[in-house]
């Protein structure tokens, strides 16, 4: 499969990516354990500004670029509208989690969490994205779909 070759020619740095999914990865488990609803109003701010607007306002991605020069890891460049629909999958699950907390349901708020984090953390132990691979079969079915993001 042809997953390296950009299908929308804007590239993005996988380790970064990967960074950025373990501090989601990270704040997530601890809302976990704190219950603290405010962990996920700032993961939904944070996804919504890298999404629509710019990665240079989002602080996780600003720590993720630390974390990644700290470590230093080498660019690894991916297919930036992949990428881009992961993210989306990342608000989805954010928001999901906002509304599930907001009705109380703990058990439902347990699976869903369970769900993102299995996604979060394939991404960041082994580079598989989830998201990415949806993404390549949705467009093998619709080649024009993300074209314009």
């Amino acid at each position: 499969m042809a997953t390296a070759c950009p299908l929308n020619f804007k590239k993005v740095d996988a380790n970064l990516s990967r960074f950025a999914a373990l501090v989601v990865a990270l704040l997530v488990m601890l809302y976990l354990f704190t219950h603290t609803t405010f962990i996920l109003f700032f993961l939904a701010f944070d996804f919504a500004t890298r999404l629509f607007w710019s990665e240079k306002y989002s602080l996780i991605s600003t720590l993720a670029k630390l974390l990644k020069n700290i470590f230093t890891k080498e660019e690894k460049f991916t297919d930036g509208a992949a990428k881009k629909l992961a993210g989306f999958f990342g608000l989805f699950f954010v928001i999901a989690l906002i509304v599930i907390d907001f009705f109380a349901i703990w058990e439902l708020s347990l699976i869903v969490a369970a769900i993102f984090l299995t996604c979060s953390l394939l991404d960041v132990f082994f580079d598989y994205c989830l998201g990415c691979k949806v993404y390549f079969i949705i467009k093998k079915i619709y080649p024009n779909f993300m074209n314009n993001l």
